[in-house]
């Protein structure tokens, strides 16, 4: 037996492409900007305290430069002594106050004016931050003057070039980048990793697994197999390997079912055409005078009839689909009437027939499927009861009808058997819903697949005996215009 051929893609189907970057690419791509926003948010604080932490440390230095020049007269002290001072401390004067009372410690000979004033007794965080970005976006060198407070409670004041601080802010800042750009590279690393050996890694063998898997579903080696995780990468493994092998074996059915049923259908071709032969045969057979004939020839013939409605059913429902109802207003009972005469109920010797739909009532509905329909469950019926021999049965067959609104409701009734109760789950599916023995289940199923697409429902109703089915066909929506049309014609 050759293997199934696969299927291969069209010729203009686009080939698939491998994403250029993929999820690897694009985790750790926002790895490294979510670490480095985050340095910048730790950045703009620290900022701040580093300019708060280099201004105090001056004014400690200023501090220790003032108890020297406090503890003689600043006027005796040598100019080159305070200059030396304001060069160790960084500043261009230093004053102190206590109480009322305020002292110019040193300064040089002509200072120059204040740009800006720096008081850190109240500096607050939202000040410091815009503070800090002023200083270090500063287009030049401004005069700083800062204010703190010494640890004997005097106030003490320093004005200072700001250039030393912005130098020491810019070295800080190429620090800190440096210094976020490492933790970026290494934090995104190592949640690359760790992340795509968790997740990326076991997506992409799923992914790869169900583009094979599409490929040639029949190759039971494409089912994946899972790793036995227990987190839910290990439930989606499990999942999807317990779904390709339902998969496989939902395909291995039906492609045997097709090819069944293609075979079954040239068959029937040729044996519809064989049996149409004997059926002729068998005729001229029942017209002949001699009495086993006569007594042989009417079960040959319903056998051939039989055979060739089998043929017949099957056929049609190999078909790919029915066609569209073509709805029309028909007289129920009179289609009644016609599945009787073709059926031969009227003059059946053993098989009564009682039609009970009202002779006025009227169903939307295509005539040659719904024909089909009753011709289906009547004969269906007629079998049932044909095969029960007690000539004390009674066997009849009754077809009613009413209609609710715009709902017409159909019930077709016999006095057989009934319908077993293992064959009530697959009743109108084909070659799984027969009711007897022998039967196709053809019938039903295409019963069903009709009344179906008039929008309606078939199904197998409680009965006290024998079988009861019940079809509900209700009658096409109108347009809007059409409904307006009637109310303003009523």
């Amino acid at each position: 037996m050759s293997s199934p051929a696969v299927e291969q893609p069209p010729t203009g189907a686009p080939a698939q492409v491998k994403p250029r970057f993929g999820l690897s690419w694009k985790l750790l791509l926002l790895t490294g900007m979510f670490v480095m926003v985050s340095g910048i948010l730790i950045f703009v604080p620290s900022l701040a305290n580093f300019r708060l932490t280099w201004l105090h440390d001056r004014l400690v230095t200023a501090e220790a430069a003032a108890v020297v020049l406090t503890a003689s007269d600043w006027t005796r002290v040598p100019r080159q002594v305070q200059d030396d001072l304001l060069v160790s401390v960084g500043a261009i004067a230093i004053a102190i106050r206590s109480g009322e009372v305020s002292r110019l410690l040193a300064t040089v000979e002509t200072p120059p004016a204040v740009d800006r004033t720096s008081d850190l007794r109240e500096m607050r965080p939202v000040s410091a931050v815009f503070d800090a970005f002023d200083t270090l976006f500063a287009p030049r060198s401004r005069t700083l003057r800062v204010i703190g407070q010494t640890s004997r409670g005097a106030i003490l004041e320093i004005v200072m070039n700001d250039s030393a601080l912005r130098a020491a802010m810019f070295g800080y800042s190429i620090n800190i980048f440096l210094l976020s750009l490492v933790v970026s590279v290494i934090a995104a690393a190592l949640v690359f990793f760790s992340i795509n050996r968790l997740l990326i890694a076991p997506m992409r063998r799923m992914s790869s697994n169900m583009t094979a898997f599409s490929e040639a579903p029949e190759d039971a080696s494409r089912v994946i197999r899972p790793s036995g995780r227990t987190d839910e990468i290990g439930v989606a493994e499990d999942h999807l390997a317990a779904m390709q092998r339902e998969l496989q074996s939902t395909l291995q059915h039906q492609r045997r079912l097709a090819d069944l049923g293609l075979a079954v259908s040239k068959i029937n071709h040729d044996l519809r055409n064989m049996l149409a032969a004997a059926q002729l045969l068998s005729d001229r057979l029942g017209r002949l005078p001699d009495p086993t004939v006569q007594s042989f020839a009417p079960k040959l013939i319903a056998a051939i009839d039989r055979a060739i409605s089998y043929c017949e059913s099957t056929l049609s429902y190999g078909k790919p689909t029915e066609e569209t109802p073509q709805r029309r207003l028909v007289l129920l009972h009179r289609l009644a009437e016609n599945v009787a005469e073709i059926l031969g109920l009227e003059s059946h010797p053993t098989i009564g027939w009682e039609n009970h739909v009202p002779p006025g009532l009227e169903i939307d509905a295509d005539p040659d499927q719904l024909f089909r329909v009753l011709v289906n469950l009547c004969r269906n019926a007629m079998q049932a009861m044909e095969g029960d021999r007690e000539p004390a049965l009674v066997r009849r067959i009754c077809v009613e009808g009413e209609r609710n609104g715009s709902v017409v409701t159909l019930w077709v009734r016999d006095t057989g058997p009934g319908v077993p109760e293992k064959a009530r789950a697959n009743l109108f599916r084909a070659f799984q819903g027969a009711a007897r023995s022998g039967g196709t289940g053809l019938g039903l199923a295409i019963a069903a697949e009709l009344v179906r697409a008039h929008g309606g429902t078939i199904a197998l109703a409680d009965s006290p005996s024998g079988a009861l089915f019940e079809i509900v066909i209700a009658d096409r929506p109108l347009e809007f215009h059409h409904r307006a049309d009637r109310a303003s014609t009523g």
